[in-house]
């Protein structure tokens, strides 16, 4: 008997995302930028991109494991900081920080998270790196950086590619904001969606989960165009952790951030949600990559959909990447059991990929990987 609930693949995952969330939500999840060439461009330049099997390679031990910043990961891929998720289902960052505890792999905890973040690295038993947004008022960043340090992080993530949040027609069609403002074509949505609606209902609307009290107001489409270099500089004398710069397709931007002294560059295009016509972000990876030299720490995040990609993100230059969009359509799907069932097929889907490549680890990967 055919099975059309089960995850198989991150489309699987997708189509039961668009089921069964409202269409406010669901192209707020699924959108990008402009009519969304940039994010198909991405996704198109990754699907030509070609692996180099290898046969009569002693494959039978195999290990999909990563490490990053030293420490070893059951996972080669980690979770991209994600704002909101719990619009996917109640709990759903608690999911992600669960999922990150078992696999011993970083959750990025957005600053427009719908948990705290004193919960979330408690939930992910320590496997949990904060990012940072700078909305305007740098006191409420540094109120932001205190709680985070006094909470256990050692790993800071700041987002740079934000100065202004980029038009997403998918979402001013569906007239998306937060908090939610419901009119008649929201009223239909919801009432459309009823399991997700009554179930959002009965847990509590997410929230900003960050805000409040000291911590003041954060407004997401408040322009953030004041970060320059200067705040960086600042940013760096303050946070004495690990300092990750994500959002960065520029080689000579690249360039001036090691300079600066930041611990690691997270290439990436936003998922295509900030500008339309940016380049691939997988080829803004091996430029960045050979500016930079083989030894400086690259993450990378955007239109990884398949264990195929992640090998081939690593051949391009990653040392370590992650995963965004794929995560919430599966909690979206199935829950939690729908997580896990992704990321166990992520799991063999780049294991099996490395027996057929005629490889062992994810060490082994190379530029030679891709013809």
């Amino acid at each position: 008997m055919l099975s059309f609930t089960s995850l198989h693949t991150t489309a699987d995952a997708r189509r039961l995302a668009k089921k069964k969330l409202p269409w406010m939500v669901f192209d707020y999840f699924d959108g990008s930028a402009g009519e969304g060439a940039g994010e198909q461009l991405n996704r198109q330049v990754i699907n030509e991109l070609r692996l180099q099997p290898r046969v009569l390679k002693n494959v039978e031990h195999r290990s999909v494991k990563g490490a990053v910043f030293g420490k070893e990961t059951l996972l080669p891929f980690g979770i991209a900081p994600m704002g909101m998720c719990n619009l996917s289902a109640p709990g759903a960052d608690l999911m992600l920080a669960r999922l990150a505890a078992t696999h011993k792999i970083p959750v990025g905890v957005s600053t427009a998270a719908s948990t705290p973040l004193e919960k979330m690295i408690e939930t992910a038993e320590g496997n949990a790196w904060f990012q940072l947004y700078f909305g305007g008022d740098e006191s409420v960043s540094n109120s932001l950086l205190d709680r985070a340090e006094a909470s256990g992080y050692e790993v800071l993530t700041l987002t740079v590619d934000v100065a202004e949040v980029g038009r997403r027609p998918r979402e001013l069609r569906r007239g998306f904001k937060m908090p939610f403002r419901i009119g008649p074509s929201q009223f239909i949505d919801f009432a459309l969606h009823p399991c997700w609606s009554i179930n959002t209902l009965l847990k509590g609307p997410p929230t900003l989960a960050n805000f409040g009290g000291k911590t003041g107001h954060f407004d997401r489409t408040k322009s953030r165009a004041g970060a320059d270099w200067d705040f960086l500089a600042r940013v760096r004398e303050r946070w004495q952790g690990k300092l990750v710069i994500k959002g960065v397709l520029s080689a000579e931007d690249s360039i001036q951030l090691k300079e600066m002294g930041v611990d690691a560059i997270q290439v990436s295009s936003h998922g295509g949600r900030q500008l339309e016509s940016v380049p691939p972000a997988i080829d803004a990876l091996s430029h960045i990559r050979s500016a930079l030299g083989n030894e400086f720490p690259l993450f990378y995040d955007s239109g990884i959909r398949n264990g195929e990609d992640i090998i081939k993100a690593y051949a391009k230059g990653a040392d370590f990447v992650m995963l965004g969009r794929p995560l919430l359509f599966a909690i979206a799907a199935r829950g939690e059991q729908g997580l896990g069932e992704l990321a166990d097929v992520f799991r063999e889907e780049i294991s099996i990929a490395l027996a057929l490549l005629g490889l062992c680890s994810m060490s082994e990967i190379s530029s030679d990987t891709i013809v």
